[in-house]
């Protein structure tokens, strides 16, 4: 079982939603941004923190800014 990260550097319900109101499934997200589908499932569950360059790859997909999946600073 994987230990969660003590800073996400994502919002995971960020990219659950966006991923929704695109039309994608975690599948095909994990295809269009070239990754594997387990990793997809542990970045929207919060047990693994996106890389800058994976929520650039996200937002291109979801014609977002990249901002939008980024966790606020507390």
């Amino acid at each position: 079982m994987r230990r969660v990260p003590k800073r996400l550097a994502h919002e995971p319900q960020a990219v659950t939603y966006l991923r929704e109101q695109a039309g994608l499934n975690k599948t095909r997200l994990a295809e269009q941004c070239s990754v594997s589908l387990s990793l997809i499932s542990e970045i929207e569950r919060g047990t693994r923190s996106a890389s800058e360059s994976l929520m650039t790859r996200m937002a291109e997909v979801f014609e977002c800014p990249p901002v939008l999946l980024k966790r606020r600073a507390d």
